[in-house]
């Protein structure tokens, strides 16, 4: 059994894209929903809604068929406010395609938003 909830969420969202599904369901947490808000705010998924299921819950996630691939990056890498680069050549395709999510002092956003506050963090996941 995994432990990692938000590689779980990240696989369950990539094999509902690849199948064409409309929407897919994940166990809900708080960090799932930050990511799932920085999809939304940059075009990725259509919305996500919570469902109370007396066991933590789930989010009902309404998908676009944006998503070509997703996922959690582990080990959670520390990255500076000049290092962005670096981690785009890793995991994006190419330049301008894709988001970072970082877990910053101020929230959980893109590595863009990031950059422009000049703020460094932690990496989360992609998706492009």
């Amino acid at each position: 059994m995994s432990v990692d909830t938000l590689s779980n969420a990240m696989t369950a969202i990539k094999n509902a894209e690849r199948v064409g599904k409309k929407e897919c369901v994940i166990k809900a947490s708080k960090l799932i929903k930050a990511v799932l808000e920085v999809f939304q705010k940059n075009g990725y998924i259509e919305g996500f809604e919570y469902i109370e299921d007396g066991r933590g819950g789930k989010l009902r996630v309404k998908l676009k068929g944006r998503i070509i691939d997703t996922n959690a990056i582990k080990p959670r890498y520390s990255v500076k406010a000049n290092e962005y680069e670096k981690w785009e050549k890793r995991y994006l395709p190419a330049r301008n395609v894709g988001i970072l999510v970082v877990s910053t002092s101020k929230g959980i956003m893109d590595h863009k938003e990031a950059r422009s506050k000049n703020l460094g963090g932690e990496l989360l996941a992609y998706v492009y």
